[in-house]
């Protein structure tokens, strides 16, 4: 999946001529920034800032296709690789929203399925890897650095946003997000790495 979602953005990165097919910024912020994001600050002032420059930062980085909702539910094994779904929110704007999406469902998926927490995170590593591999139409570090800080957003917001993921049903569960993303927003970190560290350092509480 890194694979395939690196050179649809390296594709369309190449092609700025596409942009005007995919100029759906209303519809981005409608169903992505603002339930996701923004919902959130008003849940947690404190870190409005923080969130509110995540969206700020989005939006301005209008670089390649976004398909929007990269997630394990919309991805299906195909002959010649992933086959993605459900792109109603398809997007010309920032790659490493992809990414962090993506990723977040990952480390999420460890609290709904304790046994198989070992293979969700290899295949967070994996799907970074790969992704980051192939990044070449813009600096490697800057795209994963705005993917590293929107991950802790977007963890955040799948317990107390509009949209909260249907399998974190525990209280324990959601402060155990709360505990992981809530520092990183606040320091804004840089790699992906620093993300599945901290949630790894939570997952062994």
């Amino acid at each position: 999946m890194g694979d395939t979602l690196a050179q649809i953005h390296a594709y369309s990165a190449r092609h700025a001529e596409l942009s005007s097919w995919f100029d759906s910024d209303p519809i981005f912020f409608d169903i992505r920034l603002e339930p996701y994001l923004i919902a959130t600050a008003r849940r947690h002032p404190d870190l409005a800032p923080a969130l509110e420059a995540l969206v700020a930062r989005t939006q301005a980085h209008k670089t390649a296709l976004v398909h929007g909702d990269v997630s394990p539910k919309n991805i299906l094994v195909g002959e010649r690789g992933p086959v993605l779904l459900d792109a109603e929110c398809a997007w010309w704007g920032d790659p490493a929203f992809d990414l962090a999406f993506c990723l977040s469902h990952l480390l999420l998926k460890c609290l709904w399925t304790p046994p198989a927490r070992a293979a969700f995170l290899a295949s967070f590593q994996a799907l970074a890897a790969a992704y980051l591999e192939h990044v070449d139409w813009e600096p490697r570090a800057a795209l994963e650095q705005r993917a590293a800080a929107l991950l802790p957003g977007l963890l955040l917001a799948r317990v107390d946003g509009k949209s909260p993921v249907e399998y974190i049903t525990a209280q324990a569960q959601r402060e155990a997000v709360r505990r992981v993303a809530r520092p990183l927003l606040q320091r804004a970190v840089a790699r992906l790495d620093d993300v599945s560290a901290a949630w790894r350092k939570e997952l062994e509480r």
